[in-house]
Formats: structure tokens, C-alpha cells, sequence
């Protein structure tokens, strides 16, 4: 933590990467997320803002607020993705939480957000799994080897017994570095060559990339399958073709969903798919209101864009750890 000081009185604590991550395990924030997700909390659609780069991309400024009534917790996550700053070897996403007292509006802290991010990210599609995947699924596709990819076998395996973990992405050298770093954490990991050999074969696919191209198709899919989307939160962006939003059971992590995913968007504005065909939310499994897999056939579809109420459990959450600890 950076406690920084002016005229003697002691400034709003900072907490970086390396201690929010500790501060989040995903355990313990599965189990908050789900609280958080049961109980709800005001989150306005978030701002999004696209902003044309020099190199042809184009970046995007995401303001994501959300808080608890009668005086909960508060909170406004800063983001920016810029696509292209993979060919600079940069991450391509960045962003800031600023927690606040839900009573007074009093900053209470500022707290990596790309860890809050990436691990609210994960323990949201885990967290869809918990209802959705089979009870038994033990092999996961990870499609995207970046930095949310890279965690999503940690957090799948909270809430079934992974067992088996491939890895997919359009650069070979990224899941090779991938796979390396999963075996050396104990993890029976592959690289995965053939894309469609792989989806055939896994009970969990869980997609987290910048793809503007169906990379899944329907048909690929077993009985069975859950297909997890964390990817594509622009209409441009896709990851799954029209039939596994049209012939999968979908649910999605907030109604944000259908106005912000080109997975959702392109199916909806062709006439394939109504917003009365979303079987519910991630609020509504969480609750009990909707009830998730219905068979062990069935193969559901979790699309997730990100909202600012899992930004605010994980932010709320790391804030308890760091000042206990």
C-alpha cells in the first residue's frame, strides 16, 4: 500500500497489483460475487467512449460506476483498452477502482483495477459455470491466452473439478508460454492446435479474446457443453457464431449484455434472437428466480460483458482483506 500524506493528514491508500490479487481469492470472491449478484446494487449503463488511434485501432474508455442503497459501498471503475498495444509488447487493457463510502462519498481507497478486472472477470464466468457447467466437467478449453485467460483455470476449478486444461490462441507462442506457466503451477495443461478438434472435446470452453470473427461454432459443441463468452464487449467484437446464441441456452451476467455484445447484437438485429429468448441473468441464477442447467444434455451459453456490480463485490472485498491484513 502507497499511503501518501499532505499538511500531516494521511491521503486515500493505494493498493497495487501484487496485494489485490491476494486480497482476491477466488474463493472467497466467488462466494461474495454471488452475494453481491442475489442482493443487486444500482449500476448505470456504463460509459463508453471509442477513441481512434494513429494506427488504425481504435481504443476505448469504459467509466463503470455502481453502488449500494442506504448506504453501502460505492464505487467507479476508470478503463482503456487499446488493441494495439500488443505489437508495443503492452497489455491491452488498464484500469483504476476508486472505492467510496456510500454514506459520506468519502474515498476510501484506490485499488488496481486490472486485478480487480481480470479476477471479477474469471469469478463471474466461474461463478455461471457453478450453475451451468455439468456437475462433472473436468476439461476446459481456454480460447485467448492473455491475462484474463491466464486465470480462468484457477477459477473454473473452485467450482468443478478441472482436471484437464488446453489452451488456444491465434499465436501459437502465447499458449505455449501459457502452458508453461500452468504445468509449473501444478496443472495438466496442452497447447491446443486444432481449434475445432479442441471445442469438440471439452466440457467447458471459456472464450476471453478481441476478436471481431465467430472463433466457436455451434456445431462444434457436444451435448453438454458450456460455452462461457467473456470476451466481445463491443457490438464489433465476436467470438461465437449466431446458432450457439440461437440454439444454446443463453443466460448473461446483466441486460448490459444485449446492448453492448456483438455476440448478442448480430443475432438480435438479424432477427435471429429476442431479448425474451435470454433464459435470465446472472442475478436471476444467483437468486433462485431462474434455475440454470436443465439437463445434462443441454449445452448453455454464458455471455458476460462485465458490469459494475462484480467491479464493486471484488472492490468492496479486497478493501475488507487489505485492512484486516
Amino acid at each position: 500500500m502507497t499511503d501518501k500524506t499532505t499538511g500531516g493528514q494521511a491521503s486515500i491508500p493505494v493498493f497495487g497489483a501484487e496485494e489485490t490479487a491476494a486480497a482476491l481469492p477466488f474463493a472467497a470472491l466467488i462466494d461474495a460475487l454471488r452475494d453481491a449478484f442475489s442482493k443487486g446494487a444500482k449500476v448505470p449503463l456504463r460509459h463508453h467512449h471509442s477513441i481512434a488511434q494513429a494506427d488504425g485501432t481504435e481504443a476505448t474508455l469504459l467509466l463503470m460506476p455502481a453502488w449500494q442503497e442506504n448506504g453501502g459501498a460505492m464505487g467507479v471503475k476508470i478503463v482503456s483498452v487499446f488493441p494495439g498495444n500488443t505489437a508495443k509488447g503492452l497489455p491491452g487493457l488498464y484500469s483504476t477502482y476508486l472505492l467510496c463510502d456510500g454514506s459520506t462519498g468519502q474515498p476510501q481507497a484506490l485499488i488496481d483495477g486490472n486485478q480487480i478486472t481480470g479476477r471479477r472477470t474469471v469469478g463471474v464466468a466461474a461463478l455461471g459455470a457453478s450453475y451451468l457447467a455439468r456437475p462433472d466437467a473436468s476439461r476446459l478449453l481456454v480460447v485467448g491466452a492473455g491475462r484474463i485467460g491466464s486465470l480462468s483455470p484457477f477459477a473454473f476449478r473452485e467450482v468443478r473439478p478441472v482436471t484437464e486444461v488446453e489452451v488456444w490462441d491465434r499465436d501459437r507462442a502465447f499458449s505455449e508460454k501459457l502452458v508453461t506457466s500452468l504445468k509449473q503451477q501444478g496443472m495438466a495443461a496442452t497447447v491446443a492446435d486444432d481449434l475445432e478438434a479442441a471445442a469438440r472435446r471439452a466440457d467447458i470452453i471459456s472464450c476471453a479474446t478481441l476478436s471481431t470473427e465467430p472463433l466457436i461454432r455451434y456445431d462444434w459443441l457436444r451435448p453438454g457443453t458450456h460455452l462461457d463468452l467473456i470476451g466481445s464487449f463491443t457490438p464489433a467484437m465476436r467470438e461465437a457464431d449466431d446458432a450457439c446464441m440461437t440454439a444454446g441456452a443463453v443466460y448473461i451476467d446483466s441486460p448490459d449484455a444485449l446492448k453492448e455484445s456483438g455476440d448478442l447484437i448480430g443475432p438480435v438485429s438479424a432477427g435471429l434472437l429476442s431479448p425474451a429468448d435470454i433464459r435470465g441473468t446472472l442475478g436471476d441464477l444467483c437468486s433462485g428466480r431462474t434455475p440454470g442447467r436443465r439437463s445434462a444434455e443441454e449445452i448453455t451459453v454464458f455471455k458476460a460483458v462485465g458490469t459494475g456490480l462484480s467491479d464493486l463485490a471484488a472492490g468492496a472485498l479486497a478493501h475488507r482483506a487489505l485492512l484486516a491484513g
